[in-house]
């Protein structure tokens, strides 16, 4: 992901703007969303090859970050964590903070502690896994060192 590639930021308007906001205030502005931490998000399109971004709340483990691909209870993945089940790299920024991260889903075993970790920070999360038949990804995000 290089500095000059045009990034696709989410087609929904509201997402888009709370996006535009973050990275024009360097996360003055939007890491904090209807009372929680969000972070900024780009992955490469595992179709088109663009990069697209977007804005998610995320949790921390540690030094990890965790955010949570429910979409709402869609019935369907968000194409954010199929772009990563592609490729695992992304650009993060939380914050002010810009890095690179390898993404990978969370193992049934540590989504169940983190799960809960998610739904003390957004409780809607288990109405969303209720909604659909899909199970709901965890995401964990790893920061890759500076090379």
């Amino acid at each position: 992901m290089t500095q000059q590639e045009e990034i696709l930021d989410s087609p929904t308007e509201w997402v888009a703007q709370h996006i535009r906001n973050y990275v024009e205030t360097d996360g003055k502005e939007g890491h904090r969303w209807r009372g929680v931490d969000t972070l900024l998000l780009t992955t490469r399109g595992r179709r088109s090859g663009k990069l697209r971004r977007t804005a998610l709340i995320y949790g921390r483990d540690g030094d990890r970050y965790v955010v949570v691909g429910s979409q709402g209870g869609a019935p369907q993945h968000p194409a954010w964590y199929l772009n990563l089940s592609e490729n695992s790299e992304a650009d993060v920024q939380v914050g002010a903070d810009r890095f690179k991260a390898r993404a990978r889903t969370a193992s049934p075993e540590e989504k169940r502690s983190l799960w809960q970790v998610m739904t003390a920070i957004w409780p809607d999360y288990d109405n969303y896994q209720e909604k659909t038949p899909r199970q709901i990804p965890v995401v964990v995000l790893e920061r890759l060192a500076a090379g």
